[in-house]
């Protein structure tokens, strides 16, 4: 599921808002920045929703949102979390797995949770 938001700022100061979701911002000094701080604040969102005994409303598709000129209209993932872990057994370029050892290494963080990482970055980057 994908949320329509809409990118506005300058170089140093970008800020992303969600149509369907008043409230609910995120800011970055550049637009990688806001745009993975956009799809944390989106998790935040579902999150404490859900803690409410609520839901969020379902995103407007994106050609029904209106986006003034300088602005940019994204597209941010909501990954829900499933509050269970599951087994993946992967075959991957042993070139690859050690540049995720390496980068895990570096970050302080284990290869699952930097594999995990990862994907969430690729899909608020709208890969």
């Amino acid at each position: 599921m994908r949320y329509p938001a809409i990118l506005d700022g300058s170089r140093g100061a970008y800020g992303v808002t969600f149509p369907d979701l008043p409230g609910v911002v995120a800011m970055g000094e550049t637009i990688d920045e806001a745009i993975m701080n956009a799809e944390a604040a989106l998790h935040d969102a579902y999150v404490e929703a859900r803690t409410d005994g609520q839901a969020l409303v379902a995103p407007t598709a994106p050609e029904d949102v209106h986006v003034d000129p300088g602005h940019t209209l994204l597209s941010i993932p909501l990954i829900r979390p499933a509050g269970r872990t599951a087994r993946a057994n992967m075959t991957i370029d042993a070139g690859v797995l050690e540049f995720i050892d390496t980068e895990a290494s570096r970050r302080g963080m284990t290869r699952t949770a930097f594999t995990e990482w990862m994907a969430r970055r690729v899909a608020g980057q709208g890969g």
